[in-house]
């Protein structure tokens, strides 16, 4: 069960959030482990957050999870149309023109989401990073940057995103990193070789990437749910006794 409401920007400076906590009768207790959960373009926080009841997680330890909006911004490829976005999208196959200062503008925000769970008491390793499609491109280029290691990465019907600055920026911490990474084999908006080659690419980094597809489109799929909440549990159990 889960309880959430929606978290304001009151300082200016954090994104606008809405804040999931599991299970829903620990939401006075403080947090154990925290997921931080992107949309994909045109979506918001909300997007992601009726799927939490569903992962099956244990009550132990208390997930607090958090779903940010996007900023607005014009996007290329749908006309110049404004809406959410962690960044511009210039052109269809999605494998060049990516959006630099945007895709830097995001990262830093969801940086400041990482130090805010931090301050709340969650370490980086009990952090969590996800994304769907272009939520997905972006918590792949945080996560690998990230100083500290995270729990993970899950990256949904995704791709990766300045790769060319990705060898030289990747932070030690994030050798070996546990990564969840999805894709449907129907997919028509971000196609299945992008995400295999970001597979392919994030393994010979050495990243420990756990790879599922599945018959679907660009969307979730709930046998895909249920996967994702037994790689959520056990990057997230409780840290054994001492």
């Amino acid at each position: 069960m889960t309880v959430a409401h929606e978290e304001d920007d009151r300082d200016g400076q954090l994104l606008p959030c809405v804040e999931v906590i599991h299970p829903r009768r620990a939401a006075d207790a403080a947090p154990g482990a925290s997921v931080i959960w992107l949309h994909g373009l045109g979506a918001d926080g909300h997007d992601f957050e009726p799927i939490v009841p569903h992962l099956g997680l244990p009550s132990d330890p208390i997930v607090r999870f958090v779903f940010p909006h996007a900023p607005k911004r014009a996007v290329t490829l749908n006309m110049g149309l404004v809406m959410p976005a962690w960044y511009d999208i210039r052109e269809i196959d999605l494998r060049h023109e990516h959006d630099e200062k945007g895709i830097r503008d995001s990262a830093t925000r969801i940086g400041a989401l990482i130090a805010r769970e931090q301050e709340r008491g969650v370490p980086a390793g009990r952090i969590v990073l996800a994304g769907f499609s272009q939520g997905g491109a972006i918590a792949l280029h945080v996560g690998l940057r990230h100083p500290e290691r995270l729990a993970g990465i899950m990256a949904l019907s995704c791709y990766l995103v300045s790769e060319q600055s990705l060898e030289p920026e990747m932070s030690e911490a994030a050798r070996g990193l546990p990564i969840f990474q999805a894709h449907g084999t129907q997919d028509p908006m971000v196609p299945m070789e992008r995400g295999r080659a970001a597979r392919e690419r994030l393994s010979a980094l050495g990243c420990q990437v756990e790879w599922h597809t599945y018959p679907m489109g660009h969307e979730v799929h709930p046998q895909e749910i249920q996967e994702i909440g037994a790689w959520l549990g056990g990057r997230l159990k409780p840290p054994a006794p001492r």
